[in-house]
């Protein structure tokens, strides 16, 4: 892995990044000029001034998504600040094209104030036809997302919530496939109470899945549970109707579907050998999991999934996010629902016809995903 890890540096210096902006017009003539800038462009000023829409089919702004962090929540890194957010940012905006053919640009904040990220996001929203939060930390996410959703006419998705939370519902409704186990049946724990943890439990729920317990730092969260507020509190009305107290060993005991985004290690093998003996494992912390694959295996666990390349049933959002801001640019979708979101995950998870222990998802590299989840957003 170190070696991966100094490549990417070395790749990363030789380009000077991964982005760069490209002409869509040829500017070998002075008449070529002439069209994309002055005189030209005086008329296209003209036609968008009298209808704002115009915009839309004028200029970048109907095929471009900004994405924009402001560094506090850094991948399975944390806090490291916007520069430090760049080359995900970056990334992100290279699989936007390359999967979706979606423009995107990276723009990260030197704030971590809300409502200093509010204010500027809506200043910057003109230029574009939609607006991708990343790796920005809870509670604050949910807050700035919510108010963004209201004031802009374009629509705003936190990738680190939804994108996640769609990507690991269609893993899940293949797994069950598999094992042959109704949501509504099966019992979950989700490791991790921040963006991702809130999401996924939302999202599940409004699917069908009924018996979930949400673990923190301090254990199962419960109605009733001291020193909860916000998006905790809203989770206690919503799960663990038995009142589970204690750890998560103690959430785990019997259950069908751990689903991790939390932190590394934290899933031992004595746990996994607690729950019910085809155990479904999702251990998403990324880069290093709440278990590791073969050690999940071999205490027993009949499915595993993780956010790692290296491992057979990759859950990334890149099945998803593309996918779902083509969708919302083509059918001008303003905003993005938990019902388009589940039909995006039952599409995700029809593109594997047999499913298998080994094969719950589509391929990430798989260039038919993101049409697959566009044709959902509508």
């Amino acid at each position: 892995m170190s070696d991966v890890y100094q490549q990417s540096v070395e790749l990363h210096r030789q380009r000077q990044g991964k982005l760069a902006i490209a002409s869509k017009v040829p500017l070998a003539t002075r008449f070529d000029l002439s069209l994309a800038y002055t005189p030209g462009v005086a008329e296209i000023c003209r036609v968008i001034a009298r209808d704002k829409k115009e915009a839309r089919a004028l200029t970048l702004k109907g095929n471009t998504v900004a994405v924009i962090s402001d560094g506090s929540a850094i991948l399975g890194l944390g806090n490291l600040g916007p520069e430090a957010a760049l080359p995900v940012m970056e990334g992100k905006c290279i699989l936007f094209k390359e999967f979706a053919g979606v423009d995107a640009f990276p723009i990260c904040l030197d704030t971590q104030d809300e409502e200093e990220i509010i204010r500027t996001v809506k200043y910057l929203a003109p230029v574009f036809g939609g607006i991708n939060l990343e790796d920005i930390s809870a509670p604050r996410c949910f807050k700035i997302e919510e108010r963004l959703k209201e004031e802009l006419d374009i629509p705003v998705m936190h990738d680190d919530q939804h994108g996640t939370a769609t990507v690991v519902l269609a893993g899940l409704i293949n797994a069950l496939k598999v094992r042959g186990l109704e949501p509504d049946r099966a019992s979950l724990v989700i490791s991790g109470a921040g963006a991702a943890g809130v999401a996924i439990t939302k999202l599940l729920l409004a699917y069908g899945f009924k018996d979930i317990i949400v673990c923190d730092r301090q254990g199962t969260i419960y109605q009733g549970r001291e020193g909860l507020s916000g998006a905790k509190q809203e989770l206690a009305g919503l799960t663990n109707h038995a009142l589970v107290r204690g750890d998560l060993a103690a959430a785990l005991k019997g259950a069908d579907v751990f689903i991790g985004v939390s932190a590394p290690n934290m899933l031992t093998a004595d746990m996994v050998r607690g729950m019910d003996e085809k155990a479904i494992i999702f251990a998403l912390a990324n880069p290093v999991p709440e278990i590791m694959p073969e050690e999940a295996k071999k205490a027993g666990a009949f499915i595993v999934a993780s956010g790692r390349s290296d491992y057979p049933n990759q859950i990334n959002n890149v099945l998803v996010f593309p996918g779902v801001f083509r969708g919302a640019l083509d059918n001008s979708v303003r905003d993005i629902t938990d019902a388009m979101l589940i039909r995006a995950a039952q599409n995700l998870a029809a593109l594997v016809s047999e499913p298998t222990p080994d094969k719950i998802l589509p391929d990430p590299l798989d260039k038919t995903v993101a049409k697959a989840v566009a044709a959902a957003i509508y």
